[in-house]
């Protein structure tokens, strides 16, 4: 397959959120108190929320900078590239990077919405809830073939986050994000069933997607306070696979039969020892544990509920039959530090042809998993024809995709400790 013939769906981007964007959707009695971006003298913008402050960092929004510009520093709205912030400036950086689809993730709250957990449950739902419908509504909303719709949890509360899924997926969403380890987030683990469950028939009655992205938890992974920012990164995917050892040896997984799992940005190349690591426990400790998967192994229950995903993963394409054909999504993770745009249908092209991927597994895994999973259908509102690489660059000719400097200020100007510490706490790859 030529790589300008390939239909490509990210199931892994994100927001940088806009300044109005609770202007149409919160009740008028809070929206004084609701989390604002503030601009500040030094060039940066801040999410204010009371009394937390969270940085836009500039590694969550370097898509067309140098990368002499990454790093933790805050960022202005100005320094980026509107397609971070803009959805309409977005299509147009998809059709440039030739991507048909995009899921986005959300930035300031946090990937669970931790932020919008505060005493009042009502202002917190009504905060979750106007988030919801401004991504739905205006983000997904402005262009329905190019967006999987995703939506934050109520994750404080298990049956408010119940009716939240329902609520949303009654209009189409069949994406939830969530937390990759919520005990680190002082809420109770995936091993407490009774807590969690209804959640969990919510997500299984609406065929809704829970969506574990790699740090959800602010609980990074790195070996000590003096390691470089090399390590952190590096290990970044173990949250994932903490996630997935979590999760598959949980009681959901043997009481819902239906319930699907996603472990977002978390690489696929680790996945065939990851499960024969699994089948090995089983085997070997099942008796005295008391693990029960009645005739299958943990291997085979791992491809019956896990969605995995992959930028470019030569590894992971590689043995992509060890991990499961159908479990495979590929993602873009724009604006981020890892992302490939606009190359990346060139460096997955060279990654599939490296590895002599048939054309079959090649749709599988750029787009039609993804529709199957999230229940999305874009050529509803588009024709194939023109959800091809070649047709959307073509859409785009003449849109600006070259590398910029865009900061206005030197590398260490905004680098108070308290704003470092929140940026590294909200970073991500």
């Amino acid at each position: 397959m030529r790589n300008e013939d390939m239909i490509l769906i990210s199931v892994d981007d994100h927001i940088v959120e806009p300044p109005d964007m609770f202007k149409n959707h919160l009740p008028q009695k809070y929206v004084d108190d609701a989390p604002r971006l503030v601009h500040n003298p030094d060039g940066s913008d801040m999410w204010r929320f009371r009394d937390i402050v969270i940085p836009n960092v500039a590694l969550n929004a370097v898509a067309g900078r140098p990368k002499e510009e990454y790093g933790l520093e805050p960022q202005g709205l100005d320094e980026i590239r509107p397609g971070c912030y803009d959805v309409d400036e977005r299509v147009k950086d998809m059709n440039a990077g030739g991507i048909l689809g995009s899921m986005c993730f959300p930035s300031f709250p946090g990937f669970a919405g931790r932020l919008f957990a505060t005493e009042d449950p009502e202002f917190s739902l009504a905060l979750v809830q106007a988030y919801n419908d401004w991504h739905v509504e205006e983000w997904c909303g402005a262009y329905p073939a190019r967006f999987i719709p995703m939506t934050l949890p109520v994750i404080w509360d298990p049956v408010a986050c119940a009716a939240e899924i329902r609520r949303n997926a009654a209009r189409g969403v069949h994406s939830l994000t969530f937390s990759e380890n919520p005990a680190a987030m002082g809420y109770p683990s995936f091993h407490d069933f009774d807590h969690w469950k209804p959640m969990w028939e919510a997500l299984v009655d609406t065929d809704t997607v829970l969506n574990v992205h790699i740090g959800s938890s602010g609980k990074l992974a790195i070996t000590a306070p003096d390691a470089p920012m090399d390590v952190m990164i590096t290990l970044q995917p173990m949250n994932i696979v903490q996630a997935a050892a979590d999760l598959l040896w949980s009681r959901p997984i043997k009481e819902y039969k239906n319930l699907k799992i996603a472990l977002s940005e978390g690489g696929t190349g680790w996945i065939p020892y990851f499960l024969e690591r699994a089948d090995r426990t089983y085997e070997m400790h099942s008796t005295w544990t008391g693990q029960d998967f009645g005739r299958q192994k943990p291997s085979e229950v791992f491809r019956e509920h896990f969605l995995t995903c992959f930028i470019s993963d030569h590894v992971g394409v590689q043995l992509r039959n060890a991990i499961g054909i159908d479990n495979i999504c590929w993602e873009a993770d724009y604006p981020h530090s890892d992302s490939m745009w606009p190359g990346a249908p060139e460096q997955l092209d060279e990654v599939l042809k490296e590895h002599d991927v048939p054309d079959a597994e090649i749709n599988k895994m750029t787009y039609e998993n993804a529709c199957r999973w999230y229940h999305w259908d874009p050529f509803t509102h588009i024709a194939r024809e023109q959800a091809t690489v070649g047709a959307l660059r073509k859409a785009a000719e003449g849109h600006d995709v070259s590398i910029q400097a865009r900061s206005h200020h030197q590398k260490g100007e905004r680098g108070d400790s308290a704003l470092m510490d929140a940026a590294k706490a909200n970073s991500g790859t």
